[in-house]
């Protein structure tokens, strides 16, 4: 196969982008190093509930309201707060298969090792891809953004465990402290368990494993979740802002998508759903070689908002992790938006 367009990684972002540019008429090779997608899962499951893409059969709850825990305070109840707990694993399957059935040829167990100036997509195996487009759709460490020097340097750093859930519970739970510098902590429902988890800026991730240790015990003495851990998962999240989106290697066109563009929201970590979004736009760029035009519209659709968390981002470095600050700093509060 001499591919028009290859994309690295099969995540949301590139399973998205493969289809979209198969539709379109272009011969797709997409490669991810996992052995199967969303395998494994590297995420908090989490999407709202106004996302543009078929979650049937892949939603494992609906949770309707966010409940924000401020140190030691009483939660502050968001009423209408409407979204999806994912079966991630699922989600992405079935973006695969979409892809699959658009035309695209699909590689799994695929380490990419690196993209090299010219524009060659160079694999662990030894052997090459050539190609006039490539779609980096590779997380937050993406390759094919190192290779046109658009690389994320401000990451959270997380951990998550998946643990029983002794009651039914429709909210997602955030916990903000000062004991979790530079992120929060969550608990998000699925069904009978729960995602429990945290994230830190890099220079207290070595605090991180104790930080989700003693907020399951606290939850565990109140009575909600139980003690045993069925899963542990954790990684990076971007939390810098946009980065360019597109360069050229040579006669090469290079577009990034999802975490690879810097598109996760600073503040939050949610990253799902403009990955999807994004992919769809990069296939499209792909096709119609138009990437100033796919870069105007990502700044369109996210720019103000991933400018927002990212100065609130920043304020709540600089300031006293005192409560007042720790409200400005997140979405459920008026402060955060004015």
């Amino acid at each position: 196969m001499q591919p028009d367009v290859v994309v690295l990684g099969l995540g949301p972002a590139g399973a998205s982008a493969a289809a979209e540019a198969a539709r379109r008429g272009c011969r797709v090779l997409a490669v991810d190093r996992k052995d199967e997608p969303g395998r494994p899962v590297q995420c908090a499951e989490l999407v709202p509930a106004l996302i543009d893409a078929d979650l049937k059969g892949v939603v494992r709850q609906r949770v309707d309201a966010m409940a924000t825990f401020v140190e030691d305070d009483a939660p502050d109840v968001k009423p209408h707060f409407p979204g999806h707990m994912l079966d991630r694993a699922a989600f992405d399957t079935a973006l695969v298969d979409a892809a699959v059935r658009a035309g695209a040829q699909v590689l799994f167990s695929c380490f990419v090792r690196r993209v090299t100036p010219q524009g060659t997509v160079e694999l662990a195996d030894g052997s090459a891809i050539r190609s006039p487009v490539i779609i980096g759709a590779d997380g937050p460490r993406s390759r094919a953004g190192k290779a046109i020097g658009s690389v994320n340097t401000q990451l959270v750093e997380t951990r998550q465990i998946t643990v029983g859930l002794r009651q039914p519970h429709a909210a997602t739970d955030i916990f903000l402290s000062a004991d979790i510098p530079g992120g929060y902590g969550w608990l998000f429902p699925k069904d009978d368990v729960a995602n429990l988890g945290a994230g830190v800026s890099p220079p207290f991730k070595s605090r991180l494993k104790a930080v989700v240790a003693r907020l399951h015990a606290q939850l565990m003495k109140e009575g909600r979740v139980d003690g045993a851990v069925s899963a542990t998962t954790g990684g990076g999240i971007p939390v810098g802002g946009m980065l360019k989106p597109f360069g050229l290697l040579r006669e090469t066109l290079v577009l990034l998508a999802g975490d690879a563009a810097g598109l996760a929201n600073p503040v939050t970590g949610a990253g799902i759903a403009a990955a999807v979004h994004s992919g769809r736009l990069a296939g499209e760029a792909a096709v119609e070689r138009r990437p100033e035009a796919y870069e105007e519209e990502l700044h369109e659709l996210y720019g103000a908002a991933l400018e927002r968390a990212l100065r609130r981002r920043q304020e709540l470095l600089n300031a006293k992790p005192e409560k007042a600050a720790l409200r400005r700093g997140w979405i459920a509060y008026p402060e955060y938006w004015q």
